[in-house]
Formats: structure tokens, sequence, C-alpha cells
């Protein structure tokens, strides 16, 4: 008897996994380690969650976060202790920063052993505090469904983030009998219709109307009722650093995304409007143009600020009018809202859509590889659900400038400005679309970082593209370098190794480009492989950016000198 009763008793590791598919949980990502071996045991039983098994846990918690983005709903990632928590964090900062909704499980040392700098031991509240909505240590495994259901709804409620919870190895061992929570779906702030009269009367007195949107919690239907919105009343559109799929790019009132590098145009009409209607946005460092859009703590303009988060509203911009509110819930309902007859702001749209196309029609550089003639084929043969990612690096202004995204949940880039984002996201958006183009741009830089999980998209057979702009340097380090230290070069020069032999030696399809009439059927190539590809583009090594060489920034730091 006494025998039976302990068979039917589950571990708390088993406790956790189910938890998990109460939840919903489909894949979860890892880089498996001994403190969590129990957990691993109990996925082996779990047939309709599947374990992605990466190469780096920065990589790992990456996916994840993308996972997040595209779903909205909670990435889920496993790593081990010490050394596998802090590689981790990277991506957990990229879920910050990216408001993306993510929960990253830590095996922990043994509790016996905790407070003695044990082997790998970490206090993951203190070291996550400022990165994460909520991190713990479930210290008592009875408690796994209340802390693991909070953890879930944690990440997904108001403003979507990461959340942390450590995993005590001997913790995950304890049998007894116990349940998962049953699933409860997060709350939803939405506006009230004395918040909804106020926004309409300030939008029908204001003669330069400006919507910014940008944040977390965004869907196919937020992105929906915001062009909806903006085509019934007319008003122009643009959107945060890195949110450029947020909004229809050929709605013609869409002009433009602000970020590192914005048209100057768009952060003049920023400047000189009366009104600024902010949707789920922050508008952080990046996004104000390092904080000079706005003043602060009041703005000269009118502000109507509308976020998820009580805390948010004017915690950096003292708005005229606030309003709680999820950004699809304030979108879906600002897009009934009657406009009025006249709408002055006519002409300033016309005029600032023009902008924006002439911005975004990409001009000759330097060499024979023409990234903007290549920029515009992309843009005429990847299908409209084609998903576009890129980490950091001056590579990223051709997508980010030049690319016209058309729908939502097809740009994957980190707000935070992290390297090596770009393949890991990749992997994570064909894994969650597999019928999709997906397109990776990365540098040389950026690919090394996290490169080798070339080898799990070749083991989960993810036909992702990677384009590789290799100048053998890390370009946005020299451009700076260049703009305060011409012709100091120190410590921005890379020696690579042969990219189309190294994605070869994964089993990916390697091809080299460096004349702008070979990519075409290089693309075409890549696109038929059936498997993973990397396109190196080999540019002239003098070229930076869309706008500037080395011979021009040595020139413009000389003259300013």
């Amino acid at each position: 008897m006494k025998r039976r009763e302990q068979a039917e008793r589950v571990t708390s590791a088993r406790l956790l996994v189910a938890q998990l598919r109460v939840h919903g949980v489909e894949r979860v990502f890892c880089v498996p380690g001994e403190s969590f071996l129990t957990v691993l045991d109990a996925l082996v039983d779990a047939q309709d969650i599947h374990v992605v098994t990466c190469r780096h846990e920065s990589a790992a918690t990456m996916m994840a976060e993308a996972y997040g983005r595209l779903t909205g709903q909670p990435g889920v990632v496993f790593v081990t202790r010490g050394p596998g928590a802090t590689n981790a964090s990277a991506g957990v900062h990229i879920a910050h920063q990216n408001s993306a909704p993510l929960v990253l499980f830590i095996g922990q040392v043994e509790r016996t052993f905790c407070g003695r700098e044990a082997f790998q031991e970490i206090e993951y509240g203190t070291m996550f505090r400022g990165l994460t909505k909520w991190a713990a240590q479930i210290e008592d495994g009875r408690r796994i469904p209340e802390l693991v259901s909070r953890g879930l709804r944690t990440a997904v409620t108001g403003r979507p983030g990461p959340v942390v919870l450590a995993l005590p190895e001997d913790m995950l061992e304890e049998r007894f009998d116990a349940v998962p929570a049953p699933y409860c779906a997060p709350a939803a702030s939405e506006p009230g219709a004395h918040a909804l009269g106020e926004i309409a009367s300030e939008l029908r007195k204001a003669e330069r109307p400006l919507l910014i949107v940008g944040g977390g919690g965004w869907s196919d239907e937020a992105a929906a009722s915001a062009k909806r919105f903006v085509e019934r009343w007319e008003l122009p559109v643009c959107c945060t650093f890195r949110c450029n799929d947020y909004v229809d790019n050929e709605s013609p009132n869409y002009i433009g995304n602000l970020g590192l590098g914005a048209n100057p145009d768009l952060c003049k009409a920023v400047d000189e409007s009366d009104l600024v209607l902010l949707v789920g946005a922050r508008l952080g460092e990046a996004s104000s143009n390092g904080y000079r859009l706005l003043n602060i703590p009041r703005p000269h303009q009118k502000l109507v600020h509308i976020h998820p988060v009580a805390e948010e509203l004017g915690r950096v911009y003292q708005p005229d009018r606030s309003v709680v509110a999820a950004s699809g819930a304030a979108l879906c309902a600002l897009a009934d809202l009657e406009p009025p007859a006249k709408r002055p702001w006519r002409k300033r749209l016309a005029a600032l859509r023009g902008s924006f196309l002439e911005w975004t029609t990409p001009g000759p550089i330097q060499g024979d590889l023409q990234m903007g003639e290549i920029m515009v084929n992309l843009r005429q043969r990847l299908p409209a659900d084609a998903i576009v990612t890129n980490g950091a690096g001056n590579f990223a202004v051709w997508p980010n400038r030049y690319h016209r995204f058309t729908r939502y949940g097809t740009m994957l880039a980190p707000v935070s400005g992290s390297m090596g984002y770009g393949v890991p996201a990749a992997i994570s958006a064909k894994m969650e679309h597999p019928e999709r183009v997906v397109v990776a741009f990365t540098g040389d830089g950026d690919f090394l970082m996290t490169g080798q999980e070339l080898a799990t998209a070749v083991k989960e057979k993810l036909s992702i593209i990677i384009l590789l702009l290799n100048n053998n340097m890390y370009g946005t380090i020299r451009m700076h370098q260049e703009r305060r230290f011409p012709e100091r070069v120190s410590a921005t020069d890379l020696l690579n190794p042969d990219f189309v032999r190294l994605a070869e030696s994964y089993g990916a399809c390697g091809q080299r480009v460096t004349k702008t009439d070979e990519f075409p059927a290089a693309f075409e190539r890549a696109v038929s492989a059936g498997k993973p590809a990397l396109i190196e583009l080999v540019p002239d090594p003098n070229v930076l950016s869309p706008t500037h060489t080395l011979a021009s920034l040595r020139e413009m730091a000389l003259i300013a000198n």
C-alpha cells in the first residue's frame, strides 16, 4: 500500500511541466544542465512540448524572446545555474527593453547549500532585479502551481516582459500529491468612454496632430485598428524604434519610424506637432532622439499618452491627458470614433508621406556591391508575410530604413541594440512559421556572437536565409571612432573566417556575393536550398553606411577639429 501511494506521487519537476502544459506552452528552449535534469526527464513524456537544444544560453533566451514577440505568449527557456544564467542575461535584457513576454527557469544549487557561495551559486533575485518584472526562487515544490502560473501570467500582463524563476535542484526532486493550477487569463485594461471623448476633443482642436505607436503587447488586431484609425482620420502615424511593422508601411498615412538615424523631417514633425498621441510606447532614448524631441518633464507639445501600465504615465514625460489601457483595446476604440469634417492636417500629411518615400529610396554607394539595389530587389521579391530579423550594427540600417513592412509580426529586432540577435530570432521565427520566408540580416561581428546556432538551424531543418554583410570590422564602433579619433584605429578591425566554408561545415548552404547583379540568383538558390543558407555580401570596405564612408567621416572630423 505504501509503495502504491509513492508511485502515485509526482516530482516537482513533473508538476512544473504539467503546469506549462496547462498554460499551452508548446515549445521550450534550453541549454541542458545537471541542475535541472529532472525537468529534462519530465519533458521526455510531454510529447506536445518541443524541446529546442541551443548552443549558447544567450541565443536560447533570444529565441524565446522572439517567440514571445511573434505569439504574444511567454517564451520559455531553461538554463543551468551560474554561467548558464549569466550567459542568458543578454536575452533577458532584450526581452525587458523589447517589452516581450519571457519566462526564464534557472537550475539552482541545493537549498541547504544556498548562501555559502556554492559551486556556480548566484542569488538570482538580486542579479535580475533590474532586468525583470519579477524574479524569485521556488523553495517549496508544492507552490509550483501558484508561482509558475504567476510567472507566466506576469510576463504577459500590462507591459509584457521577462520573469525569472530559480529552481533548486533538490526541490525539483521532491515527491508529493499535487495537481497543476487551472489556466487564468491575464487581465487587460480598456479605455473608458469619458477618456475617449477627451481624446477625440483634443484631436478635433489640433492643427498638427501626430500619432506615435510602439511598445509591447501588440497583435494583428492592434495593427489593423491603428491603420483603420489613421486612415479614417487622415492622421500621420509613425512607429518607435524597431517597431516598423506596427503599421502598414504602404498606407498613405505612414510617415516612418523614430530611432537611430531617423529621417530629419520626421524628427522635425514631432517637434512641430501641437498634439502628440502616444500609444503603447515609452518613447525611450533611441525613439526620442536622445530625449530631445519632447521636453522633460513637460513637453512643449500637448501630449496624450496611452499605456497599459499606470506607472509609466508621467515617469519621464508629463502628459496633458493619460489613459491606462492596452494598445489594442485603445486603438480599436479610437478607430470607431467619428472623425471631424474639417481636417486641417491633410496637407501636412501629404508632405510627410512624400518625405518618407524619398527617405526610403536608396541611392548609390561606393563599390561594386550596391546594397540599395539589393534592398529594392528584396522589397519586390519577398512575400508580404516574410519575416525579417536583425541584430545590431550599421548593416541594420539597410532593412530598418529601406524595407517596407506591410504586416504585423514581420520584423524582429532588438530595441536594446544587442548584437547577435538576428540569427536566433530567425530560427525561432522559422519554427513558429515554417511556411514563411525568414531572412536574417547580420554583420561579420554580429554573426560571430551567435553564429554557432547554425548548428541548431541545421538540426531542426530550418531553411532560414542569412544575409551577412562582411566589412571585417565592428562597423558601428569604427564609425564613432572615426568621428572622434580619425585614423586612430583601435580594437575595431576583425580577422574573420571564410564564412562560406563555415556555413558549409555546419551543413548549411554557403555563397559569396561581391557584385550587385550576382545577388538575385544567389537569393533564389538560397530559397530553393531546402536548408539553412548563408549569403556573404562583401561591400567596399570603405563603406560604413548608406551615407558615410571611412574617408568622409575622417574628413568631417578633421574639419570639425
